[in-house]
């Protein structure tokens, strides 16, 4: 099972590095309009800019930090334990904010982006590289999640045939019919679960890189806004947007049942994320020759949010919601079928209200 929390930390690592790299190359670029939005912007008004970044920064990583918690505080609560029919509705409405998050949040910014005037002599205005690039990432996103469950199964039934050839005999034929009837019995379902949690292990960590690039997209989008008019109706939308999205991510990972500290560095990497971008913003915008409306910067973004809109679209409707819904338990219960519907469309529906602010 540690196997699963360094990968995990790996494949953080990794997408971190790709969006530094990717937005590296967005600096000292040319611009498509024909100023910039700094020097219509006073020094004054760049001082309260600035103090407002750096209050968005703690605000956003409360909101996040909140977010993610929730779920896994709550696991200590007997009413959310899995076996209680009101586990169902709370997952129904993580889901349901994963999914708008996709749709509603970042699909329609990437094709935005990518439909940009600035893009029109370039391929990307020829292309709907938006659609195309989301459908990649669901597929890739498939082939990870069936390749790595097929992975740890493979290896699973490996260590089980290994473990089955070393029982010993036992002489009388009754009694060791009933031993190894009993010993397979138990080992199937021990599989079962292992292979069960290792699969919500993958579910966590893939959902967490696609939330994560998510994240540090729009903190460098408010980082590098130099408009308070801007900045301040995003701090209020971008909070419970982190929050929203915290709660779906920390159903997932208390579902995983890694060990305390994977669970810690999860929960921390998501909160920091958006800060961390707003950070990054702030130092580009100031001194590294970040130019958002550059072609490179316009790209890059609209690649990165279709990729990460492909990965939350697909994991929100294969892993999180099939899944329940095609549970017996479920379908066998008129009103709990009712009430995780209503939980999914109240998920979906707040987070689709954030989307007239941000």
């Amino acid at each position: 099972m540690s196997e699963c929390g360094c990968s995990s930390a790996t494949m953080l690592r990794v997408c971190v590095v790709l969006i530094l790299i990717c937005l590296h190359m967005c600096c000292a670029s040319s611009d498509c309009t024909s100023h910039d939005d700094r020097d219509a912007v006073s020094k004054d008004e760049a001082e309260k800019a600035t103090k407002l970044k750096l209050g968005s920064i703690a605000l956003l990583l409360v909101a996040g930090g909140l977010g993610v918690s929730l779920p896994l505080i709550g696991k200590k609560i007997p009413a959310l334990q899995p076996e209680n029919d009101i586990f169902f509705m709370v997952k129904a409405f993580a889901a349901g904010v994963i999914l708008c998050t996709g749709f509603v949040h970042i699909l329609p910014d990437a094709f935005e982006r990518l439909s940009s005037p600035c893009l029109e002599d370039t391929t990307a205005g020829k292309f709907p590289f938006a659609g195309f690039v989301a459908m990649l990432s669901a597929m890739g996103t498939l082939m990870i999640d069936t390749f790595a469950t097929g992975y740890y199964k493979r290896q699973q039934h490996f260590s089980n045939n290994s473990g089955s050839k070393q029982v010993n005999v036992v002489e009388d034929e009754e009694e060791h019919a009933g031993h190894v009837h009993v010993h397979t019995h138990a080992s199937h379902g021990h599989a079962h679960g292992s292979t069960e949690v290792i699969r919500r292990r993958i579910v966590a960590q893939v959902l967490e890189i696609g939330i994560v690039v998510h994240s540090v997209i729009i903190g460098i989008s408010l980082g590098a806004s130099h408009s308070i008019d801007t900045i301040k109706p995003l701090m209020a939308a971008l909070s419970f947007h982190q929050f929203f999205e915290g709660l779906g991510l920390g159903g997932c990972i208390s579902l995983a049942e890694l060990k305390s500290k994977s669970t810690v560095i999860m929960a921390t990497f998501f909160s920091v994320t958006a800060p961390v971008g707003i950070g990054i913003g702030m130092g580009m915008s100031s001194g590294l020759g970040y130019r958002k409306e550059s072609k490179e910067a316009i790209m890059v973004e609209g690649m990165l949010n279709a990729a990460s809109a492909g990965i939350l679209i697909y994991m929100s409707l294969v892993d999180l919601l099939a899944p329940d819904f095609m549970n017996p338990r479920l379908q066998s219960n008129l009103w709990l079928h009712l009430a995780a519907y209503l939980s999914l469309i109240l998920g979906a529906a707040s987070m689709s209200l954030l989307a007239i602010w941000a």
